[in-house]
C-alpha cells in the first residue's frame, strides 16, 4: 500500500495515526471485489463487518454509539481512504452508514437519535439519503416529492432516484416539499422506515460499478409528525449541512482509488520488461509516475485541509471542502487513466485492478454534487469573501 508519511502532517494526531495503522491491517483481507457478487448481499455483509470491528462508530457522536463527541471528519477520511484502496464496495458500505445516517445526527430529535443511530454504528440497521428526483439533481430547489400534513401524519407522493443503498436500507432520510414557502425553502426532511406502506422499491438501477442503487415511489406514505427531521421547511439547509460533512470524505475515497490505481502502476512499471529494460527506465514512464504521484500529494493536502478546518477551526469550510472535492476526483480519474495506460492491453481486461478502478472512480466525479457545481460553489465563496472582506 502507498506511502502513509503524510500521516506525519499536522493535520492529525496520535488517534488518526492509530486508526489508520489499525483499519489497514484489518482491510487487508477485505475482498476486492470483480462487478460478479451479489451486490446487495455483500453490501449487507459488509455494513456488518464494519459495525462488529468497530469502524461504524466513526459515523455519530459518543452519546449514540459513536467513538467520539462529534463526528470527526478526519477519521472518516482516513477510512474512506483506507476502504476505497482495498475495497469500492467496503467503502461505499461506510459511506453510506455515516451519509445515510448524517441528518439524524444534525437534525433529529433525542428520540430519533436513539432509535436509529446506535443500530447504524453497529452496523443493525442500514440507512440511506434519499435526496435526488428524476427531474430535480443538482437544482435540489425543483423537487416535486411533497409531503402534506395530515393531523399527526404528513402524507409522502413523489420518486426519488439513484438512491445509494436503495433497495437494502432499513430507513431512509427523505426529503419532500412541505410547502412553507417557494423553492428550496420550502423542503423538509424525515426519517421514513423500509417497510412503511406507501414505499416501494420502483427500480433497481444497474451501474458501471456495481453498487445497491435504486428509485423510490411514495405513493400516500404515511409518516409520523415525530420523524420529522430539524423543523418544518428546514431540510434544504439540512441536506446541505449533511453533505457539507461528508462530502470531503468522497474526496478522500477517490485519493484512496487513486493511491491503488498509482501502487499497481508502480509495480507493473518496475517489472516489465520492454527493449532491455523495464518499462520504468523510459522517460516517458517516470514523467507519468511524476504527475501521478504529484496528483496524489495535491490531492491529500486539500483533502485534509479541509477535513482539519471542519474538526479544528469549527468552520463549514464550503469552499476548501468544494476545492477537496473536485480536485480529488478530478485527480483520480486521471492517475487512474495512466495506470491503465501503463498497464497497456492488460489495463483493459475485465477483472484487473486497474480496469475496475476506472470503473469505480467515474461516479465520484457526480454525485454529492458534480465537478460543475463545485467550480460554482468556489467562484461564488470567492466572491463572497471578496466582498466581505472588502
Amino acid at each position: 500500500m502507498s506511502s502513509k508519511d503524510y500521516l506525519a502532517w499536522p493535520f492529525f494526531d496520535d488517534t488518526h495515526r492509530k486508526l489508520a495503522r489499525d483499519l489497514e491491517i484489518w482491510a487487508a483481507d477485505l475482498p476486492a471485489g470483480d462487478g460478479h457478487v451479489d451486490v446487495a448481499q455483500t453490501c449487507r455483509d459488509l455494513v456488518a463487518r464494519l459495525g462488529k470491528a468497530g469502524w461504524l462508530r466513526q459515523c455519530a457522536a459518543k452519546a449514540y454509539g459513536g467513538a467520539r463527541d462529534t463526528i470527526d471528519v478526519r477519521s472518516l477520511c482516513i477510512i474512506r481512504e483506507t476502504l476505497a484502496h482495498c475495497s469500492g464496495l467496503a467503502d461505499f458500505a461506510f459511506a453510506m452508514q455515516g451519509l445515510g445516517s448524517g441528518a439524524i445526527s444534525i437534525g433529529g430529535s433525542e428520540e430519533i437519535k436513539s432509535k436509529y443511530l446506535p443500530r447504524v454504528c453497529a452496523g443493525e440497521a442500514i440507512a440511506a439519503f434519499a435526496l435526488t428526483e428524476p427531474e430535480s439533481g443538482s437544482d435540489v430547489g425543483a423537487m416535486a416529492t411533497t409531503a402534506t400534513r395530515d393531523g399527526d401524519h404528513y402524507i409522502l407522493n413523489g420518486e426519488k432516484t439513484w438512491i445509494s443503498n436503495g433497495g437494502i436500507a432499513d430507513f431512509y432520510c427523505v426529503f419532500a416539499r412541505t410547502g412553507e414557502a417557494a423553492g428550496s425553502r420550502g423542503i423538509s426532511g424525515f426519517v421514513v422506515d423500509a417497510d412503511t406502506p406507501g414505499l416501494e422499491i420502483a427500480e433497481i438501477i444497474p451501474v458501471i460499478a456495481p453498487h445497491p442503487l435504486a428509485t423510490l415511489r411514495f405513493t400516500n406514505c404515511r409518516v409520523p409528525v415525530e420523524n420529522l427531521l430539524g423543523i418544518a421547511g428546514g431540510g434544504f439547509k439540512l441536506a446541505m449541512q449533511t453533505l457539507d460533512i461528508f462530502r470531503t470524505s468522497v474526496a478522500a475515497a477517490a485519493l484512496g482509488f487513486a493511491r491503488h490505481a498509482f501502487d499497481e502502476a508502480l509495480a507493473r512499471a518496475t517489472s516489465r520488461k520492454m527493449f532491455g529494460q523495464t518499462l520504468a527506465d523510459f522517460q516517458l514512464t517516470q514523467a507519468a509516475l511524476a504527475d501521478m504521484a504529484t496528483a496524489n500529494d495535491s490531492s491529500a493536502l486539500l483533502t485534509y485541509r479541509a477535513a482539519w478546518t471542519r474538526d479544528c477551526q469549527g468552520l463549514a469550510a464550503t469552499r476548501e471542502v468544494a476545492m477537496a472535492k473536485m480536485v480529488s476526483t478530478e485527480n483520480a480519474q486521471q492517475v487512474i487513466d495512466k495506470a491503465v495506460q501503463i498497464f497497456g492491453g492488460l489495463g483493459v481486461k475485465s477483472g484487473m485492478p486497474v480496469e475496475l478502478l476506472y470503473r469505480e472512480i467515474r461516479a465520484l466525479r457526480i454525485y454529492e454534487g458534480a465537478t460543475e457545481v463545485q467550480k460554482l460553489i468556489i467562484g461564488r465563496q470567492v466572491v463572497k469573501n471578496f466582498l466581505t472582506d472588502g
